[in-house]
């Protein structure tokens, strides 16, 4: 066996790999003999049949087996050997003649190789890189308190209502004499928020709305002519929202009004765990601490985009084989057509380009990532979805378990891989480049992703 590489230009490669009887002949022997054993046929005791007869009926078939197996564990192990820094994966070449797999005993395959460009990259303590810091304010501190303080409170029934509140009771539909219609549609148990009314007149029916009254309204004008809020409030199809566009009556039979709970104990260790805080002002310190970790999360990544521009205007113009990564990106997508490949071309350039800065980068920073890490990780975004519904004392058995059903799915393993590269990058560089940092509030920090 012969495996050679010559380059075509910068960013393209022939590989040729001839092989020669004595390369594969070992193996369809064996493969032969496996068939001879197992092979069944009318007239033959099982694994008696001739070699003969097993060479004509299978010869070809296993020749071509054993040729293909050698020719791909060949290509791979010269590419993974030789460090060809390859895009992709190799393609058949144009000058490929057809092989007769037959009659030949000798084979020669050329395959078409996209290379990477060649180009170094490194950070160092003279790039200069801004590092936003982003202020916590108290109104912030306020309105968060104010949200867990929403997230842990209740529902409880009052006499009269008030704005947001739910009133719950029997709805009926009327005649044209504001009676009951014979036959007309009930709703036993019919939920409504008067306040989310589009309508202000039918809004300020429900005002002063207390329990046991009865209210005349529209649901049709109140909901103005939105077919998915009637057919829900009514249950019925949308399609039957035209044959209810009059009045009916409401009888108020339950009052639900929420109360947010209140900053006592009792709500401190429902949200930081037993103990943990103990007076209000700690609690809005815990708060603000959680905050500000929380802007650090967003700093950093931020900082790891700016430094992405930073290192591809530094790096500059790279040279790609676009016509091969073409051709490679509809073979990858070949149920999506030329067009996809024409429109998304482009993005997908942009997208390697950072791809293997990120590789030396990753390399040169001795970025490591083991199956711990991937856990810790995936334990990591668990607790922060909890926190995002005002859950900050989730049990760690608890917050395993999700992680450990995240784990199960490949492609959100991938993600959680890239994700802790990330961090593991974004944290080693902030010691090697020199932070610019400049402090933010947070609309200001907002703004930037706005203008991009």
């Amino acid at each position: 066996m012969n495996i050679s590489l010559q380059k075509v230009g910068n960013v393209k490669a022939e590989i040729t790999v001839s092989l020669v009887k004595a390369d594969y002949e070992e193996n369809v022997k064996k493969t032969l003999k496996n068939f001879c054993q197992k092979a069944q046929m009318p007239g033959f005791r099982p694994g008696k049949v001739p070699m003969g007869m097993v060479k004509k009926m299978y010869g070809a078939q296993a020749k071509a087996d054993e040729v293909n197996k050698l020719l791909g564990e060949s290509l791979m192990n010269y590419i993974r050997e030789n460090n060809v820094n390859m895009l992709g994966e190799p393609m058949a070449s144009e000058k490929q003649v057809a092989q007769d797999i037959e009659t030949q005993e000798d084979f020669e395959f050329i395959f078409d190789v996209a290379l990477a460009p060649e180009f170094t990259v490194e950070c160092t303590a003279n790039d200069k890189v801004a590092y936003y810091d982003i202020q916590v304010s108290e109104e912030q501190v306020e309105e968060q308190v104010k949200q867990l303080a929403q997230r842990g409170g209740h529902t409880e029934n009052v006499d009269t209502y008030t704005d947001r509140d739910i009133v719950r009771g029997v709805l009926a539909e009327l005649d044209e004499t504001g009676m009951p219609k014979e036959g007309g549609l009930q709703v036993e148990m019919a939920s409504l928020m008067p306040a989310y009314f589009k309508n202000e007149e039918q809004k300020a029916l429900f005002a002063t709305a207390k329990t046991n009254d009865v209210i005349t309204f529209c649901p049709a004008k109140a909901y103005e002519g939105s077919d998915a809020e009637l057919a829900a409030l009514l249950k019925i199809k949308k399609e039957e929202t035209a044959q209810y566009q009059g009045n009916f009556s409401f009888q108020v039979n339950e009052i639900s009004h929420f109360v947010a709970a209140e900053l006592n104990q009792e709500f401190f260790d429902q949200v930081y765990g037993e103990g943990a805080v103990k007076s209000e002002e700690e609690f809005k310190n815990k708060v603000k601490e959680n905050l500000q970790n929380q802007f650090v999360a967003d700093s950093d990544y931020k900082f790891l985009l700016d430094v992405r521009a930073y290192l591809e205007e530094k790096v500059g113009q790279l040279e790609f084989p676009d016509e091969m990564l073409k051709k490679i990106m509809l073979a990858n997508n070949a149920d999506k057509g030329e067009d996809f490949v024409n429109e998304n071309y482009d993005k997908s350039i942009v997208e390697l380009k950072w791809h293997l800065i990120k590789e030396q980068l990753v390399k040169a920073n001795d970025i490591k990532v083991n199956d711990e890490d991937v856990k810790k990780t995936a334990i990591q975004a668990t607790r922060f979805q909890f926190a995002q519904y005002g859950m900050a004392n989730i049990p760690d058995e608890y917050l395993e378990q999700y992680a450990s059903e995240m784990l199960k799915k490949k492609e959100q393993v991938q993600g959680l891989v890239e994700r802790c590269i990330d961090e593991k990058l974004t944290a080693a560089l902030k010691n090697v480049v020199t932070l610019e940092h400049k402090s933010v509030t947070v609309e200001e920090f907002n703004k930037m992703f706005e203008k991009a």
